[in-house]
């Protein structure tokens, strides 16, 4: 799909409609610019809210209660980190 657009004197760029429909793009929502051999791909940041749950806890870790899951993982991270 071939669309155009202009870039206005303050560099300020509309997404045109096709666009934003092909991507799926709404107010609010989070891009990329990704810049390569003189190229750009527009890409929409997943929301991370939408990917809870997409993978699926280590055995060890499962059934584990929040609270306990989030001091082992910062007791394990200041751990790494000395």
């Amino acid at each position: 799909m071939d669309v155009s657009a202009r870039i206005s004197s303050k560099g300020q760029l509309t997404i045109p409609k096709a666009v934003r429909e092909a991507l799926g793009l709404e107010q609010g929502d989070d891009v990329v610019f990704r810049i390569a051999d003189g190229r750009v791909e527009l890409v929409r940041l997943p929301n991370l809210l939408e990917l809870a749950g997409s993978v699926e806890p280590a055995a060890s870790r499962r059934g584990v209660p929040l609270d306990a899951a989030r001091r082992r993982a910062w007791g394990e991270h200041g751990r790494a980190r000395r």
